[in-house]
């Protein structure tokens, strides 16, 4: 995380330091993104790089923090727009929701993306260690037990992991070369096939 020096910012300097981060961070992996790039785009020597982070591990940290503050409270407020949907429903609507803001921030969605292209060391650490957003879903899943639509069973944690899966696969696939309508309508038939099963009873 940033250190004092760096909280000690006017906020129009931390923004600029932000965006030199998202420019290059939403062009290259983390593995192959180069600090010396950022502080270019910046305007800032290396020493004050150093002052401020201590390395490339820890802007970007700082960097995925403040996009992600920003999605969370998009996101936080999606499920009470239809308090009668179910979880599949609800979800589908915060996929569309986050696919409607990634538009006005393509740069944000570039660095999401190739955050899960990226099998760096760090970067699986840091997809560990992303527990806000999955616990929204979860929270949507418990709802649905309390409700009677999802059996109580059924493993809480197992959906989470399960359902980002999936969204992160057919995302990858609209980064290479799908549409978002696809996408959506291959999201809603996989959720069908979730909910009514595969099996014959």
């Amino acid at each position: 995380m940033p250190k004092d020096t760096f909280n000690n910012l006017s906020a129009e300097k931390k923004r600029i330091i932000f965006d030199a981060a998202v420019q290059e961070f939403s062009t290259r992996r983390f593995s192959e993104a180069s600090i010396n790039q950022i502080i270019k785009t910046a305007g800032i020597s290396r020493g004050s790089f150093y002052q401020y982070f201590n390395d490339k591990e820890d802007i970007y940290l700082y960097m995925i923090m403040e996009i992600g503050k920003e999605k969370l409270e998009v996101l936080s407020h999606t499920e009470a727009l239809n308090p009668d949907a179910d979880f599949f429903e609800n979800f589908l609507h915060m996929t569309r929701v986050a696919l409607t803001w990634a538009k006005t921030k393509p740069d944000y969605n570039q660095v999401g993306l190739l955050m899960e292209l990226d099998d760096s060391e760090f970067i699986a650490k840091l997809r560990a260690l992303s527990t806000e957003g999955l616990a929204i879903i979860k929270g949507m899943v418990e709802r649905d037990k309390q409700r009677g639509l999802i059996r109580q069973e059924i493993n809480s944690d197992l959906v989470v992991e399960m359902m980002y899966t999936l969204n992160i696969n057919l995302l990858k696939d609209i980064y290479r070369n799908g549409s978002e309508e696809e996408m959506l309508k291959k999201m809603a038939d996989m959720y069908d096939i979730i909910k009514g099963g595969i099996a014959r009873v």
